[in-house]
């Protein structure tokens, strides 16, 4: 895809691009602040903390605006040095959910605009909006204050319907109208991976000047393997958590939805008993999180499969963890599964190598990216229950094969940074804004009435 920018640092001439001294930064249906794994909260909130926590550390101002959930909630919290998170209310504060939020981006677009009005003029240089709901607001806001708009979508209507998960809800249409709205109006597309610009591309009819991939990070400091003797970090990671220290882990991280596919993980474990049930008597299946999207209309969905494949004896189900646990799960885990039916990237992919964990993905979207097939894990073609069982009883087995996928997760792993992305993110915001300033002066070059006559 030579046609797309790469967002890594091009220069203007001998110059380079203008550095922004203050970002907006506008997601709308879930806030930094809420625990990843529950409700709307995942990646992209792990995705906006860091960048924004790593843009100020850069001097970046980076201001959050948010949907306030909760009366206890200040309007204004600092997460950190240079790091604001601002709360708009906007409709009720519980109750809503996602699909519901369309019916008040009018009230949250003017609790943003009011917030900016309050500030001296200029005090954005540019506005970075997360999933269609806020680029609608973001569209808006760059028009009223007269600065560029950097949209990053996370996941894309036409690409889950066109992948849609049994049982999942395909997203309404209004949804795919306000995407290509937000496309058309952005002045720079962020996607996750080249997979993702490329549904830009085709599905959306994205202009290519204005498509930028930079791919997120890892914290590569919290999640990093255990110096020493990994076997026995496993079994104390293990006891930590509770879990069994002999025999083997195959841990499920993340919100528990049909998109998510978590089902498929414990069917694959049914279908090893049928096939190998010696082998499938030393598996333990960990789900990791909490219900959400239409997952929440079934909360036990779950519990209810496990028993009714016969396999409630080897599954264990985790609340979301926090700290230093959620390293300590991937430690535990002998391969980390994540069988999404679309990820536009697969941050939990990428923590577990870093970790050192080797990790069975689908073949989809940005897990292509995340996950370097036959280095540092598996890809496996489709959602098959037999074919992830037999991956695991291939993979489960053969602790020297484990031991190198190991070795080529913390490597593939190592490529990856927040760092790296906030500096491809930087270039992006600089390209945007000097192009900004560039049709500023043409206007005024074009036009005698905009310039002043004093």
């Amino acid at each position: 895809m030579a046609d797309l920018h790469t967002g890594v640092g091009r220069q203007r001439g001998a110059l380079p691009w203008p550095r922004p001294r203050r970002i907006a930064t506008l997601s709308v249906h879930t806030s930094p602040l809420h625990q990843p794994g529950t409700g709307d909260a995942g990646g992209m909130n792990v995705y906006i903390l860091e960048v924004a926590r790593r843009l100020a550390e850069a001097d970046v101002e980076v201001e959050i605006f948010t949907r306030a959930t909760s009366g206890d909630l200040p309007p204004v919290v600092e997460m950190a040095p240079g790091v604001h998170v601002r709360h708009i209310t906007s409709g009720p504060l519980e109750g809503l959910t996602k699909e519901e939020l369309p019916g008040q981006l009018c009230a949250f677009t003017a609790g943003v605009l009011r917030a900016e009005a309050s500030r001296p003029p200029g005090h954005y240089d540019l506005i970075h909006s997360h999933y269609w709901l806020s680029g609608q607001v973001g569209w808006l806001a760059k028009e009223r204050w007269g600065v560029p708009l950097a949209h990053t979508a996370h996941t894309l209507a036409k690409v889950k319907n066109a992948q849609l998960a049994a049982g999942d809800r395909p997203e309404p249409k209004a949804r795919v109208i306000g995407e290509e709205q937000v496309v058309a109006e952005a002045d720079r597309l962020i996607a996750n991976t080249r997979v993702e610009a490329r549904d830009l591309l085709d599905r959306y009819g994205a202009d290519p000047q204005r498509v930028a991939v930079v791919e997120p990070g890892v914290d590569l400091d919290r999640f990093r393997p255990t110096p020493g003797d990994r076997p026995a970090a496993t079994r104390a990671a293990r006891r930590r958590l509770g879990l069994p220290t002999a025999g083997y882990v195959v841990a499920f991280v993340g919100r528990i939805q049909p998109l998510k596919a978590p089902d498929v993980l414990i069917r694959a474990v049914a279908a090893l008993r049928r096939c190998d049930p010696r082998l499938a008597d030393e598996v333990t299946v960990v789900i990791c999180g909490g219900p959400s999207g239409s997952g929440l209309e079934r909360p036990t969905a779950l519990i209810d499969l496990a028993a009714s494949l016969g396999v409630t004896d080897r599954v264990r189900f985790l609340p979301p963890l926090t700290g230093d646990a959620l390293p300590a799960l991937y430690r535990a885990a002998d391969l980390v599964a994540v069988p999404s039916h679309n990820e536009s990237f697969g941050l939990v992919a990428l923590e577990a190598q870093a970790c050192g964990t080797p990790v069975l993905a689908a073949a989809r979207g940005g897990l292509v990216t995340a996950v370097r097939d036959g280095v540092s894990g598996v890809l496996i073609d489709g959602h098959d229950p037999d074919d992830w069982a037999r991956v695991l009883a291939r993979l489960l087995p053969d602790p020297a094969r484990r031991a190198a996928l190991s070795r080529g997760a913390e490597r593939h792993a190592r490529d990856f940074s927040w760092q790296r992305t906030v500096a491809g993110l930087l270039a992006v915001y600089g390209e945007a804004i000097a192009e900004h300033r560039d049709r500023l002066a043409a206007r005024v070059a074009g036009d005698p009435a905009l310039t002043c006559s004093w």
